[in-house]
């Protein structure tokens, strides 16, 4: 087995496929002993110092990493450590250092280490998505800034309405700003999406307050009241309290008059809140006072509504224009390919309406990325036979990666003829958005980059 990690003849392919196939092998601490002459093997220093990685061969120091049950004991070199990090160059060669042959670590988790570790003695980053947080952890902690950054990197990368309420809590307590200002983003615009997302229960308290005071969120507030109810009872079960109403309202604390009941539509106040139990019969009276009364009691509770976000909108024709024989829908699909330079969220599209007056369409939407539907919806609009734009939307705004051609199609279902964009330009600027459009193969009604139908995105940035 040695002979195959440390070869006595240099094999034919390159000494950093043998360094590659040695970490993999090394990643569950083989403490294999290594052939003579191993170092001719491989020609620079940093190929060497590789081998080394999670080796006990010449380890100086061990560490026990873990909490009690699940530790696992690792090798290292001081010396190796200390070039790779200034804590450990504190806690070998600094004026207080000690001289142990063990250190516990039960703070962090033995994956995230041996993350570090590879980093510090092969400069690889090798990171995963079950245990970046905890190699974030580790690398703030032992400050080894550049494997922090492409922790921050891959977490903005793999960013989603799914885990954008645990990320949010994770990058205040690690202090990264553009962290937070990029799942706020998020947060502000797929609110409904996060809120519902098992990650929202997940938070600390003083998240759940962040997210229950913001002005942007893009969100009904029912959607918020039913949120904070299910974290309410998820921290019931970790502080091991009964699931009671009682409970759910202790644990929710002065959080509670942070939602906006008083802005909810009336319906969704009488056949959700109003009967959940969590508000007092006072509470509920003066709501209901609130929505009737000419003279309407003071509350407790905020009342007045979140500001949400103001959807932007890039239109891509410089006219518009009908004609007697066109624009005619029969089932066909108009279809546009965009990209573009900044994240957004794709909101809905503006369409063309009737030519001929009054007239209501059935509208399908749909947006693609390589062939994969991220978001559909089947709605009706009523257009009164200007040549303005309608805005249909989807259920939720829809996530938009920059640098890649999205495909952005519509099937309208209508007796009348409608207004066609004309004049339609490969780029425009919208806003701090860059917008590129490109034809799609999936068009089977005309659109395309010239003229056509899909005027406008409609987005949040």
């Amino acid at each position: 087995m040695a002979a195959d990690i440390f070869p006595r003849k240099k094999p034919a392919n390159s000494s950093s496929t043998t360094v590659q196939q040695y970490h993999q092998q090394n990643l569950s601490n083989n403490n294999l002993i290594p052939a003579p002459n191993w170092q001719g093997l491989y020609p620079t220093i940093r190929e060497r110092n590789a081998v080394m990685f999670n080796n006990d061969l010449m380890a100086d120091v061990h560490f026990v990493v873990g909490p009690p049950g699940g530790t696992q004991r690792l090798p290292g070199h001081k010396y190796v450590l200390a070039v790779g990090s200034s804590v450990f160059h504190a806690m070998f060669y600094g004026e207080l250092a000690e001289d142990k042959d063990e250190i516990r670590i039960p703070d962090v988790e033995p994956a995230a280490f041996l993350a570090m570790l590879k980093y510090i003695y092969c400069d690889e980053i090798d990171l995963a998505a079950d245990t970046v947080l905890a190699t974030l952890y580790a690398a703030k902690k032992y400050i080894v800034p550049h494997l922090a950054r492409a922790c921050v990197n891959f977490l903005e990368t793999s960013l989603s309405a799914k885990n954008a309420c645990v990320l949010l809590s994770q990058s205040c307590l690690f202090e990264e700003p553009d962290l937070t200002q990029r799942c706020w983003e998020v947060i502000d615009a797929q609110a409904e999406l996060a809120l519902k997302s098992e990650g929202f229960c997940d938070i600390d308290f003083q998240t759940l307050e962040s997210i229950l005071r913001r002005e942007t969120l893009n969100a009904k507030e029912i959607v918020v009241f039913e949120a904070a109810l299910n974290w309410a009872e998820v921290e019931c079960q970790r502080q091991d309290l009964a699931l009671s109403i009682e409970n759910k309202r202790k644990v929710l604390g002065k959080a509670l008059y942070l939602i906006r009941i008083p802005t909810m539509a009336l319906d969704d106040f009488a056949n959700g809140a109003a009967q959940s139990g969590v508000l007092t019969l006072n509470e509920t009276n003066d709501i209901f006072l609130w929505y009737t009364a000419a003279k309407k009691p003071e509350l407790q509770f905020v009342s007045k509504a979140r500001k949400g976000l103001v959807p932007q909108r890039c239109h891509r024709f410089q006219s518009c224009a009908y004609r007697s024989n066109q624009w005619r829908y029969r089932g066909r699909c108009d279809s546009i390919q965009f990209a573009v330079d900044k994240r957004v969220f794709i909101a809905g599209f503006g369409l063309y309406g009737s030519s001929c007056g009054s007239a209501e369409y059935s509208a399908k939407i749909e947006l693609k990325r390589q062939g994969v539907v991220l978001g559909q919806n089947l709605s009706k609009y009523f257009s009164d036979g200007s040549s303005n734009t309608f805005p249909v939307w989807f259920e939720y705004p829809v996530q938009i990666e920059p640098d890649t051609f999205y495909t952005a199609s519509v099937i309208l279902d209508g007796n009348e003829l409608s207004y066609f964009g004309q004049e339609g330009m490969t780029e425009v600027q919208c806003g701090k958005v860059t917008v590129q459009f490109q034809c799609s193969s999936d068009s089977t009604n005309g659109t395309g980059v010239q003229g056509g139908q899909i005027p406008e995105l409609i987005f949040y940035a």
